[in-house]
């Protein structure tokens, strides 16, 4: 299996990555100042599922596709950036509605939103270019052949991976929940926070497709 030294170094390359804000912490902290604690770490949940597909993927040699392929990379780009366009376009057109939900977060409604928000949150995870291009491109570099047992090294190092990314999304939500009390005061408040995390996804959706490999 791997060495404690691989692990060690892919931890913390991984550590490098993850704290650096991307899509999908973004995306978190959105969903924090806009539907409070429990949604932020649902969404988590989902980023973490989605990024460990992408783990099997490269672990099951599609991640070799993906990375070599400059026209499946771009079309898994695109449909991540416009799927964050749609969910912050909707985020602006449901902003008014932010008040109610804060005080019904105790029922049942909220807990039936727990499936769609964990499904956005696994949606922009495995859609994430930054994870797919760290995945298929440093993953490889750090499996010893020599050791055997490829696909176990890649799926262990993944978890090591998603370990990190659940902890640190996790404290990023949190903490963005926290500041949410105090928008939850004033609805007007409340609504222009969601209005600015629609606005804000919809930038960032922007800026994924903009951005990242052209060759």
């Amino acid at each position: 299996m791997t060495s404690p030294d691989r692990l060690l170094a892919f931890a913390a390359m991984s550590f490098l990555l993850i704290i650096v804000p991307g899509p999908s912490v973004l995306f978190v902290i959105g969903r924090a100042l806009a539907h409070g604690r429990r949604a932020a770490l649902t969404t988590v949940v989902g980023n973490t599922l989605g990024a460990y597909t992408l783990v099997i993927a490269v672990a099951l040699g599609v991640g070799t596709i993906v990375e070599r392929s400059a026209l499946v990379f771009t079309a898994l780009k695109l449909a991540g950036a416009a799927y964050l366009v749609y969910l912050g376009v909707r985020a602006v057109r449901e902003r008014r509605s932010l008040r109610a939900e804060f005080a019904a977060e105790g029922d049942g409604a909220a807990a039936r939103r727990g499936l769609r928000t964990l499904w956005e949150g696994y949606v922009v995870g495995v859609t994430n270019p930054k994870t797919i291009v760290f995945f298929a491109a440093v993953l490889p570099q750090f499996i010893d052949r020599a050791q055997g047992h490829v696909t176990l090294q890649m799926l262990l190092l993944g978890l090591v991976f998603n370990a990190i990314a659940l902890t640190l999304d996790s404290v990023w939500g949190l903490v963005a929940a926290g500041a949410r009390g105090w928008f939850a005061r004033s609805p007007r408040r409340l609504s222009a926070i969601g209005g600015f995390g629609g606005f804000a996804m919809i930038g960032l959706g922007v800026t994924v497709a903009a951005t990242g490999r052209t060759d």
